[in-house]
């Protein structure tokens, strides 16, 4: 029960605080000046660096999706003809945006909780706040930018990798011709689907340091300090995107 009412106290703390971050973070993404440089150089962390990883996962994740929807469709129906749409509908709604989000949490998230984690406990944060630098500004907008950029380039690709695979798959694999995929694609899936995975994308590319600099910031001393931020960092922000992706 302490222990219970103990969580319930902290996270009442929590989520007022989170919030005012995250409302001081969009706030002052609008003012200048921007740090182009670092945000630059965030940008080729989140996405650059990311690109390759999200590509490779993603891509079995639409080999996997499209031979099991043809499996059970055969299974239950006799017939798999609608396979090539359905499967297009649910990468582009779903499978694209999310498994690139979850990746991306999982490499960049925990990255920046460690960075402005380490920053906090070596006392670098409040080495800024002596200067008259504000750390939000300094340390959360840049990374706030470019992981918003960072999940529009990657939810473009991890998308548009996903469509290939399950292509070439449906013409490996289950007898279907390019032209046929792309017809029973066009029957399914509009060019809205498309801007709204790339909006999902942006979304929960924003989530990602909000969480990440959060956890950062309240981190404690010492090296178990860092690990507890990073994975508090790393789970907060996938249970958000999941909970963003079923409200969206």
């Amino acid at each position: 029960i302490t222990q219970l009412g103990s969580t319930l106290i902290n996270t009442q703390r929590a989520v007022p605080e989170f919030i005012n971050l995250a409302l001081q973070t969009l706030v002052k993404s609008f003012v200048p000046p921007y740090r182009m440089k670092e945000v630059f150089r965030q940008i080729y962390f989140v996405a650059n660096q990311s690109a390759f990883i999200v590509a490779l996962c993603v891509s079995f994740a639409a080999m996997v999706t499209i031979l099991e929807a043809s499996f059970h469709m055969r299974l239950v129906i006799q017939n798999d003809n609608m396979v090539p749409g359905f499967a297009a509908l649910l990468i582009l709604r779903e499978l694209g945006s999310v498994i690139a989000a979850l990746l991306i949490t999982s490499r960049v998230g925990a990255g920046l909780a460690a960075e402005v984690g380490t920053m906090q406990i070596t006392e670098q944060i409040d080495a800024l706040k002596m200067l008259s630098l504000d750390p939000i500004k300094f340390v959360v907008v840049p990374r706030f930018l470019a992981c918003i950029f960072g999940g529009f380039l990657l939810s473009i690709v991890s998308n548009l990798v996903c469509l290939f695979c399950a292509m070439a798959v449906s013409t490996i694999k289950l007898g279907y011709t390019p032209g046929s995929f792309l017809t029973a694609m066009r029957a399914f899936v509009h060019f809205q689907d498309l801007v709204f995975a790339i909006v999902k994308g942006m979304v929960f590319g924003a989530v990602i340091p909000l969480f990440s600099c959060y956890h950062g910031f309240r981190c404690k001393a010492g090296a178990e300090g860092v690990g507890l931020a990073t994975t508090n960092s790393v789970v907060s922000t996938s249970v958000a995107v999941i909970v963003l992706d079923f409200s969206m």
